[in-house]
């Protein structure tokens, strides 16, 4: 008895498709390189130095912003006490150089805030 299914469809479906039976199945993208040399001890401890040294200036950046924000708040207090105390007429020069201070500190603090892109 003969199919319905003609033969000659399977067998072009199998041919149109090169190496349809063949490709293996994709493996997942590994950390390492196949072209690249291993990773050495020399290479793991460098690597974890600079993770180090990465996380050290991270700490010390935050303990400078902290330190700069708190130096900004207080200035920023005495600025509001010079201009309760002077007069409409009169803006002391202190006035002037305690706002063109907290300006350089804010653009400092700002920048830090930034990181070291």
């Amino acid at each position: 008895m003969r199919s319905k299914f003609p033969v000659w469809i399977l067998f072009l479906g199998l041919t149109a498709v090169p190496g349809l039976a063949q490709n293996p199945v994709p493996l997942p993208p590994s950390s390492h390189r196949p072209d690249s040399p291993p990773m050495t001890d020399e290479d793991s401890a460098r690597a974890r130095i600079t993770s180090e040294m990465a996380k050290k200036a991270a700490k010390e950046r935050a303990a400078a912003l902290k330190t700069d924000t708190d130096k900004l708040l207080k200035l920023s207090v005495e600025l509001k006490q010079y201009v309760d105390k002077s007069d409409e007429n009169v803006l002391s020069l202190d006035v002037i150089k305690r706002a063109e201070e907290i300006e350089k500190l804010a653009k400092s603090v700002k920048e830090k805030m930034k990181g070291p892109n």
